[in-house]
């Protein structure tokens, strides 16, 4: 008979490597209906992006449709966010045109052959990094930097769709401070048609969400819209509607996998895929950290292997996450990685039978709904707490913003690690060092040090080779013959910190004193003994105080 544990232990180790087996099981009608909603309204909104983003990548259009079918499917699958959505994004777009144009002509069969394989490879390189339980690293990235990060997306969200939302022709740059100048000059070409048309769907959108929350209203609002748009410009010929796309599936492509063409792309395909991941990670830690899901790093990285290695077999290229389809997912009421799934599914029809029909959406109402994904994506109440409640969070925070909006969104977010980690280092190679006095001291201790002319001071942080140095500068203050050190907040020392007790020692000794050590914790009086500068017959876990022996080394 097999024994009750291994019963309960074969799912969850099953559920670790096909983890929709936790969430698909506890689908209801009305989370499969709320799903089913947001997966329809993310198919709609993924053709005017997947056509944008497959021009940025040099490919043909219907390319970024393929890629946010298989891969979105996958990642669903197999990763762990509730709400992220993966698919084509702009940043891979451009990372991958500028990482394939010396190689081959944009557009041209080797180039497609070429995104591919990089596409393989980048997943590859993903999913081993997966494998090895390295999503660890996704801790460096704090929750100041996805709240500053969140917040420059957002923005320039909200800034790419102005031109539609005003009317405007498509402009020429992408870049937020780019785009500004451009806007401002063509002011007087507004089109007061496409500004109600915005302003309509959004107002729909918050008119449904106050009063019908149940409803889907993004999807209603963009028909109201659509019907609106019919009115006032039946012959489509003054407002911009969304453009016609090929129909078809995705056909199966294969790699090229020679050597000499993996030896050309392994580097490239690395730092995609590094990309893909970082852009990934950000995202469905922002959401995460909206709506309270813990998550699996290890296992998204897994889902963004598998999504591009899966795709690169359905003319997908290298997908990650999508800030824009996620926030929009999160927003439409998803319950589950299911509306991810059911967007990919919906969009196959779409591409089939109702392209036609999507080219009477118009433009700006896309983008009145998009303005308002945008807005709510912004985490105010993290803001003003980074703001009000620390200075090296609100540094952080203000680093990654900007850097957001002035950089490509993944080096925000290394300049957002990066700052974090000075700061970091920043407080721990500066512990604090306090001075006291020994009539503060406990008696115990008091009573431990042989003389009463001495100075007391407790520092705060661990003796490492990067503190030594500004923790040696503030003790040297110190010229009476005795030293306490209150150790109780050093929780590790190194060579280097027993180096400077032993040059400290030598000092205190040299003006008819000693250097004393109280309340050490057992590891660090285990160092000190292995170290020469204490008995190593001392066996009280918690010493109240020892004297450190005066040696030469160290020095």
């Amino acid at each position: 008979m097999t024994p009750p544990t291994s019963i309960h232990r074969h799912p969850a180790r099953l559920q670790r490597w096909l983890p929709f087996l936790g969430w698909l099981p506890q689908q209801t009608p009305r989370s499969l209906r709320d799903d089913a909603v947001a997966g329809l309204t993310g198919a709609v909104l993924v053709v005017p992006q997947g056509v944008a983003y497959a021009l940025l990548a040099g490919l043909p259009p219907e390319y970024g449709l393929y890629a946010a079918i298989v891969p979105t499917i996958l990642a669903a699958l197999f990763g762990s966010s509730r709400y992220m959505i993966s698919g084509p994004t702009a940043a891979l777009s451009i990372a991958l045109f500028a990482t394939l144009q010396p190689f081959a002509e944009a557009g041209s069969g080797e180039f497609i052959v070429l995104v591919l394989t990089l596409t393989f490879l980048a997943g590859v390189f993903q999913l081993l990094l997966g494998l090895a339980r390295l999503g660890v690293l996704v801790d460096l990235v704090s929750h100041s930097v996805v709240t500053g990060f969140t917040a420059g997306a957002a923005l320039i969200i909200a800034t790419s769709q102005l031109p539609y939302a005003l009317g405007l022709a498509p402009l020429g740059s992408s870049g937020f401070i780019a785009t500004w100048p451009q806007l401002l000059e063509r002011l007087d070409s507004i089109r007061p048609d496409s500004v109600l048309l915005a302003g309509f769907t959004l107002a729909a959108c918050l008119a449904f969400r106050h009063w019908l929350p149940r409803w889907p209203g993004m999807l209603l609002a963009l028909l109201a819209a659509s019907l609106l748009a019919a009115w006032l410009d039946p012959a489509h010929a003054e407002i911009l509607r969304i453009a016609a796309i090929p129909t078809g599936l995705p056909p199966l492509s294969i790699p090229d996998l020679s050597l000499e063409t993996l030896r050309l792309l392994t580097p490239g395909a690395i730092a995609l895929g590094l990309l893909g991941l970082v852009e990934a990670a950000a995202i469905a830690r922002a959401l995460a950290a909206r709506t309270g899901q813990r998550l699996d790093s290890n296992q998204e990285f897994i889902g963004q292997g598998l999504s591009n290695i899966g795709g690169a077999f359905f003319s997908g290229y290298v997908s990650s996450g999508s800030f824009t389809r996620s926030g929009l997912n999160a927003s439409a009421g998803a319950c589950s990685p299911l509306a991810a799934i059911l967007s990919a599914l919906f969009l196959v029809p779409i591409m089939l039978l109702a392209a036609p029909l999507l080219h009477h959406v118009p433009m700006s109402a896309m983008a009145g709904l998009l303005l308002l994904v945008a807005a709510r994506l912004i985490d105010w109440h993290s803001i003003h707490e980074a703001l009000t409640t620390s200075r090296s969070e609100m540094a952080v925070l203000l680093v990654t913003f900007i850097s957001t909006l002035l950089l490509a969104l993944e080096f925000a977010i290394y300049f957002g690690v990066l700052a974090s980690l000075a700061l970091y280092l920043r407080r721990t190679t500066r512990p604090p060092v306090v001075k006291d006095t020994l009539s503060q001291a406990p008696q115990a201790i008091q009573q431990a040090v042989e003389a009463p002319s001495c100075d007391v001071v407790r520092i705060d942080g661990s003796l490492f080779f990067g503190a030594c140095e500004s923790i040696t500068r503030r003790l040297d203050k110190y010229d009476r013959p005795n030293l306490v050190v209150l150790a109780a907040g050093i929780n590790f020392i190194d060579l280097s910190g027993i180096h400077l007790l032993q040059r400290q020692a030598h000092r205190c000794h040299a003006r008819g004193g000693k250097l004393y050590l109280a309340w050490i914790k057992p590891d660090v009086l285990a160092r000190l003994q292995r170290g020469g500068l204490v008995d190593n017959d001392h066996h009280d876990d918690k010493p109240l105080a020892l004297a450190i022996r005066n040696t030469r080394g160290g020095s």
